[in-house]
């Protein structure tokens, strides 16, 4: 259920089948009774039709579409045209070119447009949700890209709903998702104490901070922060009863504009290093095994170490790409058994 993104590369966004799941099941419990099984197609297509914006691309300029992605399809003021463009769809068909019937479509369309960009808004990754008045990117740590606990209720509950021709069930499974993301908004916040009351230990005042959810639960958490030009990062576990653990970490200098090389600021006539250090929500820092790449702290590969998934390098004189975006996604390999230790508990290496 991960999804492939930007650059042909691993993006930390929402998986497909969740927001099918979500937008399908408020469709059908808002309007099912008075469109039938419309809503919940009409639901479905609108919980997709936002991430378009992947198609968005350039051979010459790679960071176009880390740009766009999360961008002006996923702006609130694009909801009312989104949701048109899936209505419209079933104009062809004289029983729906009727205001009576189409207005209901275009609303539950509307619904689980918004669902899409709100619960995209929940993750990390970035949301321009005010788009074009902002280039501000929503993200607040609530739920992981990816979190069974939240999408499978979703979808038995939809696939009774639609069963059995009642709204019911897909009502609770909703009520039940909406309460798992509140206690990720719960979670969110214990672990931002934690993480101050590290920093304090360690005599640190952060500038900064970022704290994450891992894949798959909101109980083991990627904590980042900021202090005197370095990043510092930790885990954290924050059980649903007992006390938090912290697995500490590391940290590294971050990489600013004054930190470029000679050669990168002549090469950064497109103003790439700004335009990923946007995106990378200024997360920014050289990579430990190849310090020509500029990377994006917030994602590793693994939880070892400052591993990241993604970067960019500053391409030589006569390149007509003046930056090479670097992907690791393939690389990435995930130990269920450690996760499941991490979320269990049972992790030695997590200390009071």
């Amino acid at each position: 259920m991960v999804a492939k993104g930007p650059a042909g590369g691993f993006a930390p966004r929402v998986d497909p089948v969740t927001h099918v799941a979500l937008g399908a099941s408020l469709a059908h419990v808002c309007f099912g009774a008075r469109l039938g099984r419309a809503a919940a197609l009409a639901g479905a297509l609108a919980g997709l039709v936002p991430d378009a914006d992947v198609l968005i691309s350039s051979a010459t300029d790679p960071l176009l579409a880390i740009e766009h992605h999360r961008g002006f399809t996923h702006a609130l003021v694009f909801v009312p045209f989104g949701s048109a463009l899936v209505a419209t769809l079933w104009v062809g068909s004289s029983a729906w070119r009727n205001r009576q019937r189409w207005l209901p479509l275009w609303a539950a369309s509307a619904v689980s447009y918004l669902s899409h960009v709100l619960l995209d808004a929940f993750t990390s990754y970035g949301t321009q949700l005010l788009w074009p008045f902002s280039d501000y990117r929503a993200g607040w740590d609530w739920i992981a890209i990816v979190d069974p606990v939240f999408t499978v209720p979703l979808l038995v509950g939809l696939g009774f709903a639609l069963a059995r021709r009642r709204a019911r069930p897909a009502g609770i499974a909703l009520v039940f998702a909406g309460a798992y993301l509140l206690l990720g908004g719960v979670q969110h916040s214990r672990a931002v104490a934690v993480q101050r009351s590290l920093a304090q230990a360690r005599g640190h005042t952060p500038e900064r901070v970022e704290v994450m959810p891992t894949l798959a639960n909101n109980l083991v958490w990627r904590a980042l922060y900021i202090h005197q030009g370095r990043i510092h990062s930790d885990r954290i576990r924050i059980g649903w009863t007992g006390r938090p653990t912290v697995r500490e970490g590391w940290s590294l200098p971050l990489a600013g504009a004054a930190e470029l090389t000679p050669a990168e600021r002549a090469r950064n006539q497109r103003r790439s290093f700004e335009r990923f250090s946007w995106f990378s929500d200024r997360w920014v820092a050289r990579s430990p095994a190849d310090p020509s790449v500029l990377a994006d702290m917030r994602y590793s590969l693994g939880a070892d170490a400052f591993d990241p998934i993604w970067g960019i390098r500053f391409t030589g004189d006569g390149t007509v790409n003046e930056v090479e975006w670097i992907n690791r996604s393939r690389d990435r390999r995930i130990d269920p058994g450690e996760l499941w230790r991490e979320i269990t508990g049972a992790d030695e290496r997590y200390g009071q």
